[in-house]
């Protein structure tokens, strides 16, 4: 009978760190690096979440969705440019290719929290639940920042 030694190792991981991962789960599959909740203001209906998706796994996955308490409806979304303008339109699935990172940030993929049923404070953790493609789940208590508003110093002539 021949071993297969990074199975072996990935459930040696597994059980160091307590997570219990069924062979096939692809939320098992994906590290989540960085997760956050973007603070708003008071009254803001809606907010976005960011974080960075690396697949584990020998083969492509797929993030098809995700869910949270404190929205009415979580939405996988994107920004693009169209007619000189940056709009933002939801996506079906966000694709998790072989061992690479897929970034959720401002300006490109995200997950768009709409209808908030509660206020968001600066510290606290929210949870949100990631969906894949084999009906598996990846749940996780994300930290609520604050937006950091820069804004350039005005230079009078």
């Amino acid at each position: 009978m021949r071993l297969n030694l990074f199975g072996v190792l990935a459930g040696a991981l597994l059980l160091a760190v307590g997570a219990q991962v069924s062979a096939g789960d692809v939320g098992g599959m994906v590290d989540v690096d960085d997760p956050y909740v973007r603070g708003v203001p008071p009254g803001q209906p809606n907010t976005a979440a960011f974080m960075g998706l690396t697949n584990r796994d020998q083969q492509g996955h797929a993030l098809v969705g995700a869910q949270s308490p404190i929205a009415k409806v979580v939405e996988l979304h994107t920004h693009t440019m169209e007619g000189g303008m940056m709009r933002m339109r939801p996506v079906k699935q966000v694709d998790l290719p072989a061992g690479q990172e897929v970034k959720l940030q401002p300006g490109g993929l995200h997950l768009m929290l709409i209808g908030l049923k509660q206020k968001l404070k600066s510290g606290e953790n929210v949870p949100v639940t990631l969906l894949f493609e084999d009906g598996s789940t990846k749940a996780m208590q994300v930290p609520v920042r604050k937006i950091r508003m820069h804004m350039k110093k005005m230079q009078h002539m």
